[in-house]
């Protein structure tokens, strides 16, 4: 169905694989369109209940954009790829309503970082590198490095490694808040299913007000604690609250319908 993407659908988690290892991955218009795609169906096929997105082979995740085809873009034409690149992808993954993890396998640079800082957290692979090194192709990040990074990171870290460009490893990222875990390469699919297998046994409906009410948080929303009310008394309106409070009661595991 896609020329970049592998997607295997397993429990309920869609697992999208960036399928060009012979580019190391690279994010070309074809891989940006197609990413595209597969979150519209994300967003309408309910059988998905999480997402997985990972890269082919051990080398990278996604290292960076594909630099050649850069050279045909006046200011314009890279503005315009920046903003239909956030509003078709980036964004779109941001707010899903439903968990999206990267599993970050090999290096993850420049677009391939922020494709990552886009998903809900990230978990990484040992050998897993993280950096933007646009400044050293005389452009800056344009699909939210810049904004991403400083919320995950704080303001000097992510100054720091955007003007140097330099790369951090696996373990580095998890001190410094980039990723919430670090497994060995061969470990890593594995676990980051288990992770979302626990999540896809929660509330659906409260998993995705969660996800809203935590990005307005990082937003710098101004309406974060009244949107964090109005969506706490619209989970009293679920059958899934009434399934919650009486399991809990009645002392039994929860069986949830996202309804």
């Amino acid at each position: 169905m896609y020329k970049t993407l592998l997607t295997e659908l397993e429990k309920g988690t869609l697992i999208i694989t960036v399928n060009r290892p012979d580019k190391m991955n690279a994010l070309n218009k074809d891989v940006i369109k197609e990413l595209g795609i597969v979150f519209d169906e994300v967003y309408s096929n309910s059988e998905i209940k999480s997402v997985i997105i990972t890269g082919a082979g051990e080398k990278a995740f996604v290292a960076g954009a594909d630099i050649s085809e850069f050279l045909s873009l006046d200011a314009e034409g890279g503005a315009a790829l920046a903003r239909e690149g956030q509003a078709n992808v980036f964004d779109k993954i941001e707010n899903c309503p439903k968990p999206i993890v990267a599993a970050v396998n090999g290096f993850s640079l420049g677009g391939g970082c922020e494709l990552a800082m886009a998903c809900h957290f990230r978990v990484a692979g040992s050998n897993a590198k993280f950096g933007q090194p646009e400044v050293n192709l005389g452009l800056i990040p344009g699909y939210g490095g810049t904004q991403r990074l400083t919320r995950l990171v704080g303001k000097g870290k992510a100054m720091e490694m955007i003007m140097s460009a330099d790369m951090v490893g696996a373990d580095d990222a998890k001190t410094l808040g980039l990723v919430n875990h670090v497994f060995a390469p061969e470990e890593l699919l594995a676990k980051t299913k288990e992770i979302l297998q626990k999540i896809q046994s929660k509330a659906p409906i409260a998993v995705a007000q969660v996800i809203a009410c935590i990005n307005d948080a990082s937003n710098g929303s101004h309406h974060g604690f009244e949107n964090e009310i109005e969506r706490f008394g619209a989970c009293f309106a679920t059958e899934d609250m009434k399934e919650g409070v009486n399991s809990f009661l009645e002392k039994r595991k929860p069986v949830f319908k996202g309804k």
